[in-house]
């Protein structure tokens, strides 16, 4: 496989780079940004994956979260993927839309032509860029998952679906129940035929239908104008608290849904997933 690099910086004694391959489960180019720590010139360091909202692509946690620092401290890899295919022939919304095509790949493998073709991001991140990623000087035996809003969806069922896989687990005002919101429910018949099948890809559903995890960290911020309508984290409390994994949910007064809450909040996802990596 041939790896392009886009740019490489230093960065708090690492290296920040951006990337690009031709992806054999979407038929197209991908970027992906990684954040290579000092520690890695003596070995290899855990991974902490961080998958990105709608509309976003590997740049938005990559300039705006400001994480490299304390991973510099902590020995970790930073992953930031795109969040769809691109290019030439890739189909988006027709509407131009900014919840469903480009930039809403919705982490899922899509069934339903056009998309099945080229939206299989749920295959690009647990089967190809994992091998990519080894390449590096990644401990793949230590790996943690996060997102943002339709990436902390993604982090969730990801995580969910591949227990074995992540030692840690958490997410930034996460799309926790895609079947009973307007998004998911605009998403899912498009990509997958019917919102039925979309439980498939649906933490809450996931969990009641006996997916587990050990634990997961949730920040939300309550002046999130997405929180009641599109977010709803309490349905996936619920189905955690059933299923006896243990759901830390922390609502923070006045925050938004912005990566300058992101930001504020990132060393402590940080610094949990290490914990759990040791």
């Amino acid at each position: 496989m041939s790896l392009e690099t886009i740019s490489e910086q230093r960065c708090f004694g690492g290296v920040q780079g951006v990337y690009r391959h031709q992806s054999r489960e979407t038929g197209t180019p991908m970027r992906f940004a990684v954040f290579t720590p000092p520690q890695a010139k003596s070995g290899k360091v855990p991974v902490f994956w961080f998958l990105a909202g709608l509309t976003c692509t590997e740049d938005n946690f990559t300039v705006k979260a400001g994480a490299q620092r304390v991973a510099a401290e902590l020995g970790l890899m930073l992953v930031a993927p795109d969040t769809s295919p691109r290019g030439e022939g890739v189909p988006g919304d027709p509407d131009n839309a900014y919840d469903f095509g480009l930039g809403a790949g919705f982490y899922l493998n899509a069934t339903e032509a056009p998309w099945s073709r080229n939206y299989r991001m749920y295959s690009y991140l647990v089967d190809e860029l994992p091998d990519v990623i080894a390449g590096m000087p990644a401990d793949m035996t230590r790996q943690g998952i996060s997102g943002h809003s339709m990436g902390g969806h993604g982090a969730l069922t990801i995580a969910l679906k591949n227990p074995d896989r992540f030692r840690a687990v958490s997410a930034f005002a996460p799309i926790v129940a895609p079947t009973q919101v307007p998004w998911g429910q605009k998403a899912f018949p498009r990509y997958l035929g019917s919102v039925e099948a979309g439980r498939a890809y649906d933490a809450t559903a996931l969990v009641e239908e006996g997916a587990r995890i050990p634990d997961v960290l949730i920040d939300q911020g309550d002046a999130d104008k997405f929180l009641d309508s599109q977010l709803k984290p309490d349905l996936f409390v619920s189905a955690c608290a059933k299923a006896g994994i243990a759901c830390t949910l922390r609502m923070h007064p006045g925050y938004d849904h912005s990566y300058f809450f992101i930001s504020s909040f990132i060393e402590d996802h940080l610094r949990w997933h290490k914990a759990r990596m040791a």
